[in-house]
């Protein structure tokens, strides 16, 4: 068998449409995955116990059980329960949750990297609970973790080729379809590892590129 590459500039259409669902499905889940958790960290340190504990096993369930196991159970268990999703809706949303739980133990170690002295310092001139996450905590953790919430980002973005199984017609599902009709496994295999290292390296790029704004900018600010 021969390397032939024009298979994949022949379905050039259909791999350009994979890669376009692919970075929507990766941008709306770490979305989604940023603001659960935030919520989950929050809730986590700053309420009852009767809130807290189930966060935390929500967190433990996310970072011990594997993406595969997590997705099948929202997508084919969900009518069980009356969640019908859609193939599309429900891997958004596994990965949204997913990375909830990773982002959520980012948060919350952020959270507690702020000195004690400063939150009670804030206290004594009268800020409430929640002025003091929003001007006091919450920008400095941010420029702690930044690097932390880049390579979980990262690490999301390989993720949706998990998509695949259940039907989402990404990047990785739209080659293994052209590979599997035309039996060029070594082109298509080769191109979507290629495509995967390529955008990784960007998105890793433009993080490392942040963090040295956001650290120039911390610094500026000390002075």
């Amino acid at each position: 068998m021969s390397f032939n590459p024009a298979i994949l500039t022949d379905n050039w259409a259909a791999i350009l449409d994979g890669m376009v669902l692919t970075i929507v499905i990766w941008a709306a889940g770490t979305v989604i995955g940023l603001a659960v958790g935030l919520l989950v960290a929050i809730g986590q340190l700053f309420t009852n116990r009767w809130v807290a504990a189930p966060l935390t096993l929500y967190v433990a369930v996310m970072r011990g059980t594997p993406f595969l196991i997590q997705l099948f159970v929202i997508y084919y268990g969900g009518p069980f329960f009356g969640l019908d999703l859609s193939p599309l809706t429900a891997g958004i949303a596994g990965l949204g949750f997913y990375g909830g739980g990773y982002f959520a133990e980012i948060f919350r170690a952020g959270f507690l990297s702020v000195p004690p002295g400063q939150i009670e310092a804030a206290r004594m001139m009268g800020m409430s609970r929640f002025q003091i996450i929003r001007h006091v905590q919450l920008p400095q953790m941010l420029v702690i973790i930044l690097p932390a919430l880049a390579n979980m980002t990262v690490l999301l973005s390989k993720e949706t080729a998990v998509l695949s199984v259940i039907t989402v017609n990404e990047l990785t599902s739209v080659i293994q379809s052209i590979g599997s009709t035309t039996f060029a496994f070594a082109e298509t295999l080769l191109f979507l590892a290629v495509v995967y290292w390529a955008f990784l390296e960007i998105v890793t790029a433009a993080a490392r590129r942040l963090e040295k704004r956001v650290g120039r900018f911390t610094l500026r600010g000390q002075h």
